[in-house]
């Protein structure tokens, strides 16, 4: 009698083991909540037609005279992306940092490009904010605006490489993890390496360069990754709350047999 209680004693605690949901919820709700903060900003650049980098002065000051809430909004919703993009690689890098190998070193590189892209993007947004500015203030071109409108463009140019690096550094680090499927891996390959081409030629851009829409391809495939990437993470099913998987699991080996 004692002996069949000692042996049915380890399989309680695993029985009684409580259900929890996985943290990949959270960083699915995060990017999915991007998602939805990217589409209604392009959803402004639809319905507004804003100029190119490559338009006349005046009708950049024209444009931004007449636009002033719609720029605010988009500015708006610029600050609400950096908090849901740093929180959501965090959280992936959370969730690949369990095992060691490629995947917790993409994750790494994800989040310091992230944070870089945020830093970058600051500059971007607060450009915008000046050309607005100058704008309402100006009945006629100026030098300053000029300066303004460039800056912004440059540093549209530069957050590129950034956030390629950290799109290509998470579709490693999920895939390694089993989180998303080769087809995401090589999504986020092919479009970061789109913005870091690029961003590359950031004074190309600047100056009006349609090199820009190589960018926005990426920018495009980003949004699809992510909405993909957030919607599994959040389906994902609750599993019991034991240790994870040990850490001497190699991510590598994760990779091949993925």
């Amino acid at each position: 009698m004692t002996h069949q209680t000692q042996l049915a004693d380890p399989a309680r605690p695993e029985a009684a083991r409580p259900q929890r949901r996985r943290p990949e919820r959270l960083a699915g709700a995060m990017a999915i909540a991007l998602a939805a903060a990217l589409a209604a900003q392009n959803a402004i650049v639809a319905v507004t037609d804003p100029p190119t980098y490559a338009a006349p002065m005046a009708q950049v000051l024209a444009f931004h005279a007449q636009h002033r809430v719609a720029v605010a909004a988009d500015v708006a919703l610029e600050a609400l992306n950096l908090p849901l993009l740093l929180g959501f690689l965090t959280g992936l890098h959370g969730l690949a940092g369990r095992r060691r190998g490629a995947g917790a070193h993409a994750s790494r590189l994800a989040v310091a490009a992230a944070a870089t892209f945020a830093a970058v993007t600051a500059l971007y947004a607060a450009a915008w904010i000046s050309v607005v500015l100058v704008a309402a203030d100006a009945s006629e071109l100026s030098p300053t605006l000029d300066l303004a409108w460039r800056l912004h463009a440059a540093a549209f140019a530069l957050s590129l490489p950034a956030l390629g690096t950290a799109f290509m550094g998470a579709a490693w680090a999920t895939h390694a993890r089993r989180l998303t499927p080769r087809w995401q891996l090589w999504l986020g390959l092919a479009g970061g390496g789109l913005m870091m081409v690029a961003g590359a030629g950031g004074l190309a851009i600047a100056d009006g360069s349609a090199l820009v829409f190589v960018g926005v391809v990426g920018l495009a495939a980003w949004f699809v990754w992510l909405l993909a990437t957030g919607i599994r993470l959040a389906l994902a099913r609750p599993v019991a709350d034991p240790g994870d998987a040990p850490l001497d699991t190699v991510d590598n080996a994760d990779v091949v047999a993925g």
